[in-house]
């Protein structure tokens, strides 16, 4: 499916119709969404798209969707190692280093791009595909910075395309049954939300500080692009090509990696809205300096609690997330011998408790004879054919996708929210959600967003 960017493809069925008609002196006006173009698939065509980001998740994603049956035109990654797995699958796919040039050249070729890239570039690579009508899929967190969530939806908005996040268990069964078991009072009202992660320390490193050695870069590896608007450091495996989560300059932590996936559900289910106020209890560990936190990586170990305001007929509701190994007690009503998972949501209800794990996870009720009643709870929610499917099909214009960045764009920034509050722990922060800034804290507005390495915008 190629089009130019200011001309509509014909196939060749389609121009033998219009000669005929035209012969007759029969004119129609045809809709642009019919013929295509920037953010208008037509529904009977393939998505062609470019993937920004070819190695870990992004290879999986871009997998992902060619099995379904997209058509994979260009590839853009800055670690030809990392990604060579990727490039070997898809050997007609022109590959590129630098996604800018790639959007430059590939702009008349493509309908979407996937963004798989490490945090800090998300936000970049996507508002340039999305200002250029290109349908987005981008990983979680969506971006880096608070900031960057919201202008992201804004323009997704403006602009009209088809846009999902990569927190694949909004996809999910599990994900519904929550939502509705909720949401029909099965637990009675919720007031108090835990939810945590295992990642921290277990996947990466944090609470370290920056390496003092400089170790060469890699031959394949191009470290200017990798750092993309951050700011410039040497080189080194500490950081590039999988740890870069620890780091602030490049990720967002545990809060960041797996709040979108866990945070999610509770957000959904509850209609949490924008929190009110968060305040962040963090480990104090090597990595600070007179007793502050160095911000060269995230603390070992946190807990951050949100208070969110009551919605309607809903009550106020306070989440605490945990990281690091912190978990929540393990609820009374357990059977002896077990535990809650890894990763997951625990809601405490007037009823009741639910809990379930990360991505969506089947959703557990305590005391077990509340499933009785959950039984009898009807369908409310459409099921999703699939995370990827939903995007795909809404680039055709055929659906809408679910975490689409309208809702994603809240989520995270309820997320970094969380992430920002870790550069004051231990003080309780007064967010005003319409307006993105900390009213009792006005210091730490500066870090609602960052400033972009020269020649890097939004």
């Amino acid at each position: 499916m190629t089009k130019p960017a200011s001309t509509s493809s014909v196939s060749r069925r389609r121009f033998l119709s219009s000669t005929v008609a035209a012969s007759a002196l029969s004119f129609t006006i045809v809709p642009r969404h019919v013929l295509g173009g920037p953010a208008h698939t037509p529904p009977s065509e393939r998505v062609n798209f470019a993937g920004i980001g070819a190695g870990g998740q992004g290879g999986g994603d871009i997998n992902a969707m060619a099995a379904l049956g997209a058509n994979v035109v260009a590839l853009c990654d800055v670690d030809q190692a990392h990604a060579a797995s990727t490039f070997k699958k898809f050997p007609r796919a022109r590959v590129y280093k630098d996604f800018r040039r790639m959007l430059d050249k590939e702009e008349n070729n493509i309908d979407a791009v996937t963004v798989g890239t490490p945090d800090h570039i998300h936000a970049v690579a996507s508002m340039n595909a999305i200002r250029r009508g290109k349908h987005v899929y981008c990983e979680k967190p969506l971006t880096h910075t608070i900031y960057e969530a919201r202008q992201l939806a804004l323009a997704a908005k403006k602009h009209g395309v088809a846009t999902q996040m990569g927190n694949q268990g909004h996809a999910t069964e599990g994900a519904r049954l929550t939502n509705e078991w909720i949401q029909a009072g099965v637990i009675g009202d919720v007031r108090e939300v835990h939810a945590w992660t295992d990642r921290a320390g277990k996947l990466w490193k944090q609470g370290i500080g920056r390496p003092k050695n400089k170790p060469p870069v890699p031959a394949t590896l191009d470290w200017n692009l990798w750092l993309g608007p951050a700011a410039e450091r040497p080189y080194h495996p500490s950081y590039a090509p999988s740890k870069w989560r620890g780091w602030w300059d490049f990720g967002t932590g545990a809060m960041g990696d797996m709040g979108c996936h866990i945070v999610d559900h509770p957000v959904w289910a509850l209609k949490l809205g924008s929190p009110t106020a968060v305040e962040a209890v963090t480990t104090l560990d090597g990595s600070e300096v007179d007793g502050k936190p160095n911000f060269e990586t995230y603390p070992i170990a946190a807990m951050i609690h949100y208070e969110f305001p009551a919605r309607g007929n809903l009550p106020p509701v306070r989440m605490t997330w945990h990281e690091g190994g912190l978990m929540p007690p393990t609820p009374a009503e357990m059977p002896a011998g077990t535990r809650l998972p890894t990763n997951g949501v625990l809601y405490i209800g007037s009823k009741g408790k639910l809990f379930h794990g990360s991505h969506g996870g089947m959703p557990h009720l305590l005391p077990n004879e509340l499933s009785e009643e959950a039984r009898l709870v009807k369908m409310t929610m459409p099921r999703s054919k699939g995370h990827h499917s939903e995007w795909l099909s809404a680039c055709k214009g055929q659906a809408t996708a679910m975490s689409n960045f309208s809702y994603s764009g809240p989520l995270t920034e309820t997320v970094l929210l969380g992430v920002l509050a870790q550069r004051a722990p231990g003080h309780r922060l007064a967010w005003n959600g319409k307006t993105m800034k900390v009213t009792n804290m006005p210091e730490l507005n500066p870090y609602v967003h960052k400033e972009y390495r020269k020649g890097w915008s939004l």
